[in-house]
């Protein structure tokens, strides 16, 4: 039994005439009686009752049309769902994504995501830039939002934003009144930083930007989240360099200075396996990550 014999017959069926059913199915008529005969032998069973007045269905073929429309419904669907899977519309996608990208990026990248193709099963998970790259790589991750990436092998990189790194200083620091500082005048002071063991990428771009200016970089104590580090600062332990999206994080005591110096940025990425340069999911992901994030060279 082919579908299109199926779908001649529950043509039929519904309109319980032959010459409206061709013509519903934009064929002759003679062609449409011809497929129900060779179905109904097919089978050994009689699917119509027929007259020169009408058409009833038989038992038997009340018992085909239910079962007909269930089939082609079914395969409705399925060839819906390979036409949705073959333009990356669904499919499950797993997002890595660094602690810092949740508070800025993320929340409208998956907003985007949802609104536009619903049909894609997101899985976030926080990472650090570093274990995004093992976990692409040993494919337990399709993409992920990270930092400092601009050389890795077997990896892809999308860049998303520059987003400008800021200083976090207590709200009675000597420089508290400033709305932004060079690198150079931070000669002399304490800084909390996470550990470079586990965010190694940003601590190093941001320990060469103070070797560029002959400054030392004296990490008095090392906290692992961005919070953690603002609570800290905030308590006089030290002063901080983060990006400027943790301004979200308004903490009483605590007070925001830009940096003047065109290299104090950070490159935020979309990173991907190479082999999954040419995903459909991880193009869908890539667009929704441009179009929420701005332009590269935005703040």
């Amino acid at each position: 039994m082919s579908l299109r014999r199926l779908e001649l017959f529950v043509a039929v069926a519904e309109e319980l005439h032959f010459n409206r059913a061709a013509e519903r199915l934009h064929m002759a008529q003679p062609p449409l009686s011809q497929q129900i005969r060779k179905l109904e032998e097919e089978y050994k069973v009689q699917l119509f009752v027929r007259n020169s007045r009408n058409v009833q269905l038989t038992s038997e073929g009340e018992l085909l049309l239910k079962h007909a429309r269930k089939v082609l419904s079914q395969y409705s669907a399925m060839t819906a769902a390979l036409r949705q899977a073959r333009n990356g519309e669904i499919g499950r996608l797993r997002l890595g994504f660094v602690s810092s990208a949740a508070i800025s990026a993320v929340p409208p990248v998956v907003r985007h995501l949802r609104s536009q193709w619903p049909g894609i099963e997101l899985e976030l998970r926080e990472e650090t830039t570093d274990a995004q790259i093992d976990l692409i790589m040993a494919g337990a991750l399709d993409a992920g939002i990270a930092r400092e990436v601009q050389d890795a092998p077997g990896v892809d990189t999308t860049l998303l934003q520059n987003e400008r790194l800021i200083v976090a200083v207590a709200a009675d620091h000597h420089l508290a009144s400033r709305t932004s500082v060079g690198l150079a005048e931070l000669r002399g002071e304490k800084f909390i930083a996470f550990p470079r063991d586990r965010i190694s990428r940003l601590f190093d771009h941001i320990s060469a930007l103070f070797h560029a200016v002959d400054v030392d970089f004296n990490i008095v104590q090392h906290a692992v989240q961005f919070p953690t580090i603002l609570g800290l600062v905030a308590a006089h332990l030290g002063i901080a360099v983060v990006p400027a999206s943790l301004r979200a994080f308004a903490i009483p005591g605590l007070a925001y200075l830009k940096i003047d110096d065109v290299n104090a940025i950070s490159r935020v990425s979309l990173i991907y396996s190479k082999d999954m340069s040419d995903s459909l999911l991880v193009a869908k992901v890539r667009d929704a990550c441009l179009q929420t994030m701005g332009t590269p060279g935005s703040e």
